[in-house]
């Protein structure tokens, strides 16, 4: 959700020296407001508001403990790749909370367990280290977003037994390290609700319980016999 801002375009921060002649920092979330995104921002009357976000605190490049937490309690993760070519291809990664570790403010890494073979992700790396990874709470309706480079170890593997969660049983192949050059989170709007199967059975047996319980009061100011 775009922010509610006046149809105005102000000058792009990052473009440009200062009045010493040193080039103006460029603000971190350059890394996806491209030229012809800001145009399109423009065009749309939104640029004004996120120039204002820009000169402001803005994107981040480091992870804080907060984001650390997010990241470190999530089942699963979207992680997109390009190849050389441009073509993209996003591949979903799961695996126990924790899975996705935040190893110091500006890198993340995971273990890639042995799965389909087919070795998208592993191959556009090869070519091309730019990913996005996408990282959603449906049961909180949250949403975070992180660009990065990234390079894949294969023979690493006091790096794998750091990152392998204790008792998950799968088979490392390699690490992915991933460098963070950005993240920023979403709004909640359109995401919906969702639990994990363990909490939904869990609710459900309770429910159950609760059910006998009040049946089994019932029966018996009825005097009728308990139901098996």
């Amino acid at each position: 959700m775009e922010p509610d801002v006046e149809p105005d375009v102000e000058t792009e921060a990052g473009k440009g020296d200062d009045a010493a002649g040193e080039q103006t920092p460029r603000p971190i979330s350059d890394i996806a407001f491209t030229p012809a995104v800001k145009k399109q921002q423009e065009k749309n009357g939104s640029r004004r508001g996120y120039a204002r976000m820009e000169a402001g605190q803005g994107w981040s490049n480091e992870i804080d403990e907060n984001v650390k937490a997010y990241v470190e309690s999530r089942t699963s993760f979207y992680l997109a790749t390009a190849n050389a070519e441009g073509q993209p291809y996003i591949q979903h990664r799961g695996g126990p909370a924790g899975f996705l570790r935040v190893l110091d403010p500006r890198t993340l890494a995971f273990a890639d367990f042995a799965g389909n073979r087919q070795y998208i992700s592993t191959g556009n790396l090869t070519e091309n280290g730019k990913v996005f990874l996408f990282l959603m709470d449906y049961q909180n309706k949250q949403r975070i977003k992180i660009w990065g480079t990234a390079e894949v170890r294969e023979d690493d593997s006091d790096l794998l037994a750091r990152l392998m969660p204790e008792g998950y049983r799968a088979r490392p192949e390699r690490a992915y390290v991933i460098r963070v050059e950005a993240w920023d989170a979403n709004c909640p709007q359109h995401i919906p609700v969702m639990y994990p199967e363990d909490q939904v059975v869990e609710a459900i047996g309770l429910l159950q319980n609760r059910i006998q319980g009040l049946e089994a009061e019932l029966a018996a100011l009825r005097g009728l016999p308990e139901a098996d």
